[in-house]
């Protein structure tokens, strides 16, 4: 007698990585977005492993999107997972603070179906971390059904998977106190579809979690922890491969600090060898800390293995900025020296820099920009307002100590005031953070950007290309860099739920008005500095470029006669504490 094959039942499983609303409540969202989503690509991957191995009783079928820069089509999502005979579970996947309000706009179309829905990321996960009760969102949320997440899901996945399959999802997964070791785990993984719509089919790698700093308005170290936890070379090497395969080469490793990786150097030998004998060429930006430089053969070995961009956190010039917020770990006394290593390399160095510290002003924060503008071989500086998010120790104590904070999360995106100043209102310091942009990336400063790119081997136009991206996203889009992207998509029914819907009449010509007033002036700004960077390639000397910023930095770098040094008490005692600690000249040691 044959065996009779037992058809499974199927569930169907929607990740979505929400974006987040604009000031006039719309979804923020391109036709290309810039960064891709590591998380969805985490989760992505650990689904489709449990699909694969075929280990539960159901056949699962699994669906990712990135709202940054896809339209959902929620209507019809909805109508087919509470259609009759179909399971179906929606994981709202990665969503940080700010997008936490769109997040529960669509897991509410959802709920209302009946169909069940999971929400994590940095905020549930910094919430339960760090607060003492639920705060009224995710109490919301809880009220409502919805299951909240905490945690990282490697090694997780498949019972929370049975949980849903058996309708018996639990209302809080909490597994803060439980993180995964990495090594072998199921790497990230975005399907094509997904990848296709970020910039120049570009994909993430979180070679390591964890950071051991203690800065204060972070939250990766409540979350993710202190300890460097990471994946092998092994693991990386089949990631890069594999990705490769369907065409993607570039490369961003989300890793908070690169640097502090222990298995850093056996991961960039690991690329460097398949880029030089297996001919796979790919293109990586890291993140890493202002002492990187210090490492022995790391930016040697970043070159190497195709690192062309690095991202990072200056966070101030200030040592007293520095110091409130516990950021020990960055001296002023390194930056230029720092900054012309990676400029050596042929390296472009993007920085960021918060505005907004108990010392701040506008005048002394439009001083420092003038400083670093003239001092520091910076490429692309962005700027942040300080904000206590959720998760961070920032945010613990304001709401410990009841100082007020502004209660609509949309508005915890690093660029918008959520609390009060000790010197400036909420409205002078986000003025501050509007002219900061105007203030660094004048026309003149734009081309002395271009011409040290290209004398650096970066590039002028790559430099070009950086500042249209981020320069023109504040300027035109009016928006973050990091949550730009190409051609903006604003559709008149994805308004924020609690904001009225407005007339056609209405939208459609304000919507007109703004892609002409947006890409007209856009353009104009693009055709200029594409001249600019021609006119710099072009000149014969362009390569021997040579201004007070990208001068080589002596043996003692706090010898060096800098207004950064100068500019406070702080800084005096910070360049007197290096001089301090260093060996004596050469010179003077016979």
């Amino acid at each position: 007698m044959k065996a009779i094959a037992i058809q499974k039942s199927s569930l169907r499983v929607l990740l979505i990585k929400p974006s987040h609303y604009d000031d006039d409540g719309y979804v923020i969202q391109w036709k290309r977005s810039f960064i891709p989503s590591n998380s969805l690509g985490a989760v992505y991957a650990l689904v489709e492993d449990v699909r694969q191995r075929g280990t539960l009783d159901v056949d699962l079928e699994v669906e990712a999107f990135d709202e940054t820069h896809t339209v959902l089509p929620i209507r019809r999502l909805v109508s087919e997972l509470s259609a009759p005979g179909v399971r179906g579970v929606v994981f709202m996947v990665g969503v940080q603070s700010n997008q936490f309000p769109r997040a529960m706009d669509i897991a509410r179309a959802f709920v209302r179906a009946n169909v069940p829905v999971a929400i994590g990321g940095f905020h549930v996960s910094g919430c339960i971390a760090m607060l003492p009760e639920l705060p009224p969102d995710l109490a919301e949320a809880r009220a409502l059904g919805i299951t909240l997440f905490a945690g990282e899901a490697e090694g997780r996945m498949e019972s929370v998977l049975r949980d849903v399959a058996q309708g018996q999802m639990k209302p809080v997964y909490d597994f803060l106190k439980d993180l995964p070791d990495l090594p072998g785990a199921v790497a990230p993984f975005l399907p094509l579809e997904v990848a296709d719509r970020y910039m120049r089919r570009f994909t993430s790698i979180d070679a390591g979690r964890g950071c051991p700093f203690q800065c204060s308005f972070c939250t990766i170290i409540n979350v993710q922890g202190r300890k460097s936890r990471h994946r092998s070379p092994d693991d990386v090497e089949r990631l890069i491969r594999e990705n490769h395969a369907r065409g993607i080469r570039r490369f961003f490793i989300t890793d908070d600090n690169f640097a502090r990786n222990q298995d850093w150097e056996a991961i960039l030998d690991r690329i460097a060898e398949l880029r030089e004998k297996h001919g796979i060429k790919a293109k990586l930006t890291l993140q890493v800390d202002t002492l990187c430089h210090r490492i022995p053969r790391f930016i040697e070995k970043s070159k190497r293995a195709g690192v062309n961009r690095v991202f990072i956190g200056l966070e101030n010039i200030n040592p007293a900025n520095l110091k409130s917020a516990q950021k020990h770990q960055n001296k002023i006394t390194e930056y230029r020296r720092m900054l012309q290593a990676w400029r050596a390399a042929g390296v472009l160095t993007y920085a960021g820099y918060i505005l907004g510290f108990p010392a701040d002003t506008p005048e002394s924060i439009a001083r420092d920009i003038e400083i670093i503008k003239r001092e520091l071989p910076i490429d692309i500086l962005e700027f942040f307002v300080l904000t206590p998010l959720p998760g961070s120790e920032d945010h613990q104590r304001l709401h410990r100590e009841g100082v007020p904070m502004d209660p609509d999360m949309n508005r915890y995106d690093l660029e918008h005031v959520n609390t009060d100043h000790a010197t400036m209102s909420r409205a002078e310091l986000q003025a501050v953070y509007h002219d900061a942009w105007s203030r660094y990336y004048t026309p003149e400063h734009i081309e002395t950007i271009l011409r040290r790119a290209e004398s650096s081997g970066v590039g002028a136009k790559r430099a070009a290309n950086m500042v249209m991206q981020f320069y023109g996203s504040v300027k035109y889009e009016r928006v973050h860099p990091l949550q730009s992207g190409l051609f903006r998509i604003k559709r008149r029914d994805s308004r924020r739920s609690e904001l009225p819907s407005e007339s056609p009449l209405i939208f459609y010509p304000r919507r007109v008005w703004e892609i002409l007033s947006t890409y007209l002036p856009a353009g104009l700004m693009w055709a200029r500095i594409e001249r600019l960077h021609r006119r710099i390639a072009r000149e014969p000397n362009a390569r021997d470029y040579l201004d007070f910023a990208t001068t080589p930095v002596p043996d003692h770098p706090e010898a060096e006669s800098l207004e950064m040094y100068e500019k406070s008490p702080e800084a005096r005692a910070a360049v007197a504490k290096a001089k301090s600690h260093s060996p004596r000249p050469r010179e003077a040691t016979a």
